[in-house]
């Protein structure tokens, strides 16, 4: 049997439910992790079966999108059940590519490495690899202001899962101009409830609190208060309380764990889908102030100047050119 082509991979990818799909040289992706300092290749995950990297995309409903506070439990729900029909397909896709004789192996956005923990709940805890850069290197989109992925298609609004095999097929290519229009827009900036986006960087252990609001951080704090606490009446109040209620909620499905705020992505003005169906409900942004302001135009004097931070330097072949990025 011959070895399936690019093209038979995406469309059988499609037909499992994935709504975009591109394949990464995975000896590209080892020769340039996001981090050098901590790299995370997919050859680390598997030196036999990592030489591509084929990476899915799910949207998000756009329903749910609409809905403007970012902690409704129902954006996380959505958003779950949406990974869950992603990850499935990344099973079925596996299946499909070990029947035609090629090992391959599921990199779900939510793995980290559990010998990595080092005791603290604080520290901020990556995946494997990181599919936000292993989607610009499968041709998907480039990296935003605050090092979210961005597609042409949905913006922001997409969640990742990988496949990983030696299949011998052809492999997509790097957008080279950057997609985000930076901090002349700045509306991730703006609309951030913690205040996390920095100059193509972000504060990821702040950031973390919000995008895994019922994560592990939430339930050890919740268990040192409750083991803690002397009076046994307050004890029993705080295990009956609103916040174990929500973190066995979250346990039970991932909602709220896996899945979180997502306030940035929806406020983007990037994708085809956000004129479309998202632009009415989005376009005002009540969490902006003159403060995150003020921050935006130091940002952007400063690009003026030709002065880049040091973030952007490290992250540029995944930014794109923000020299012939598109204007706000």
């Amino acid at each position: 049997m011959a070895p399936p082509t690019a093209e038979a991979i995406k469309a059988r990818a499609r037909e499992l439910g994935a709504d975009l799909v591109g394949i990464a040289d995975g000896k590209v992706m080892d020769a340039h992790p996001p981090d050098p300092r901590d790299p995370r290749r997919p050859s680390d995950v598997t030196a036999l079966d990592a030489g591509r990297v084929i990476v899915m995309a799910k949207r998000v409903s756009a329903g749910s999108t609409r809905i403007l506070a970012w902690n409704d439990r129902h954006k996380y729900y959505n958003d779950e059940l949406a990974l869950t029909l992603l990850e499935t397909a990344s099973l079925e896709l596996v299946y499909w590519l070990e029947d035609r004789g090629f090992p391959a192996i599921v990199i779900p956005p939510t793995h980290v490495d559990p010998w990595r923990y080092d005791g603290d709940p604080e520290r901020h805890q990556t995946t494997l690899i990181s599919l936000t850069h292993a989607a610009v290197e499968a041709g998907l989109g480039t990296l935003g202001l605050n090092l979210q992925l961005l597609t042409p298609e949905f913006g922001p609004r997409v969640i990742l899962t990988a496949v990983l095999c030696s299949v011998p097929c052809a492999t997509d290519q790097r957008r080279e101009a950057a997609l985000c229009l930076g901090p002349s827009c700045g509306r991730c900036l703006k609309a951030c409830p913690g205040d996390t986006v920095r100059h193509w960087d972000r504060d990821w252990p702040t950031c973390d609190r919000y995008r895994s609001p019922h994560g592990f951080a939430t339930l050890a704090e919740h268990l040192e208060r409750i083991v803690s606490e002397p009076d046994a009446a307050k004890q029993k109040t705080l295990i009956r309380s609103e916040e174990s209620f929500n973190l066995w909620q979250s346990i039970l499905r991932g909602a709220g764990v896996i899945t979180g705020c997502r306030r940035c992505e929806d406020v983007c003005p990037v994708g085809a889908d956000y004129e479309a169906m998202l632009k009415d409900a989005l376009e005002d942004i009540p969490e902006h102030t003159a403060a995150k302001q003020a921050r935006l135009d130091a940002m952007v004097e400063a690009e003026r100047a030709g002065d880049r931070p040091a973030s952007y330097t490290a992250q540029c072949r995944w930014i794109g050119d923000i020299s012939v990025a598109p204007k706000a």
